[in-house]
């Protein structure tokens, strides 16, 4: 009864808006289309959408099919382009969706020799999801979710790979560059500069000012790492960032890390991938190569022939 084509006819029309739009995106007449979905109607003994003037708006149990058809759709084109690659003799991408702003730089140091390692898979990098990142995993938009706040759910399994320390980045004239350690309340007339990210996401919020009560006098959102260190050192704010990447761009910029807190900030970067991708060889080798990037260890991977 219900078919593939039903499933991207009804996603077609709530992204186009009418039937007609669709009906041309998907290379159909509109009377086909319609005709179509209204056998789909008799078949359901329900109606799928309600007019309203020239608007079609999704019922109940329309938005239920379209919610069916964003988690379907993905995983019917994987498993047809896996196929294909299969066929061809090849090995398909590996998708990586990124929730870590400042682990880019991370990131390719393990994909270059990554690449090198396994010639037949081509990787993709992705920041942007249709439903954050754990829905990225879930509904097959990506097949590894680089993260450092994994949200453990039933079918999902997360590796730390890398440890790093969370600190407060300071210009070259800034009182606190001289301090062993800030305390939260030394940021209260402060500017803090971060990544375009939810404050309920970002850990000089969560572990080190909002606990404390504490809020800076100004926020700015900056999603180049290279801009937001560039207005640090000309004294225009201050940013918390891994300490392994301040010490990377201290070269570039007069810049200088501070601990956050006598204890400081420590966190983790996570591989999150699906339970029933663990057997895949690809993936794991990217695995073993994050986490020998973890301990500074030159990684020898070995060669998929």
């Amino acid at each position: 009864m219900l078919d593939r084509i039903h499933f991207t006819i009804i996603k077609e029309v709530e992204n186009q808006g009418s039937l007609t739009a669709a009906a041309n995106v998907l290379c159909l007449t509109q009377s086909a289309l319609s005709h179509s979905m209204k056998k789909l109607e008799q078949q359901l003994g329900t109606d799928i959408w309600l007019r309203e003037g020239r608007r079609l708006r999704l019922t109940q149990a329309g938005q239920y099919l379209l919610a069916v058809a964003n988690r379907v759709l993905p995983q019917l084109t994987l498993a047809e382009e896996r196929l294909r690659q299969f066929a061809q003799g090849e090995r398909g991408t590996l998708r990586i969706g990124m929730e870590c702003h400042p682990c880019y730089q991370w990131l390719l140091k393990v994909v270059s020799p990554y690449l090198a390692a396994w010639p037949d898979v081509d990787v993709d990098v992705k920041q942007k999801f249709q439903f954050g990142g754990i829905g990225a995993l879930f509904g097959y938009e990506i097949d590894m979710l680089v993260t450092p706040d994994p949200l453990y759910k039933p079918g999902l399994h997360f590796q730390p790979v890398f440890d790093y320390e969370q600190v407060l980045v300071v210009g070259a004239q800034h009182k606190l560059r001289e301090k062993d350690c800030v305390l939260p309340e030394q940021l209260a007339e402060e500017t803090l500069i971060t990544y375009p990210v939810e404050i309920d996401r970002l850990d000089i919020y969560t572990q080190f000012m909002m606990p404390a009560g504490i809020s800076p006098r100004h926020h700015k959102s900056i999603e180049t790492t290279d801009i937001m260190l560039q207005m640090v050192a000309s004294g225009r704010g201050v940013a918390a960032l891994p300490r392994w990447l301040v010490k990377e761009y201290q070269a570039k910029f007069d810049v200088a890390p501070v601990r956050l807190g006598k204890d400081g900030i420590a966190k983790q970067i996570f591989l999150g991938i699906r339970e029933s991708d663990m057997d895949i060889d690809y993936i794991n080798a990217f695995v073993t190569l994050a986490r020998a990037s973890r301990d500074n260890v030159p990684p020898s991977p070995s060669i998929h022939t």
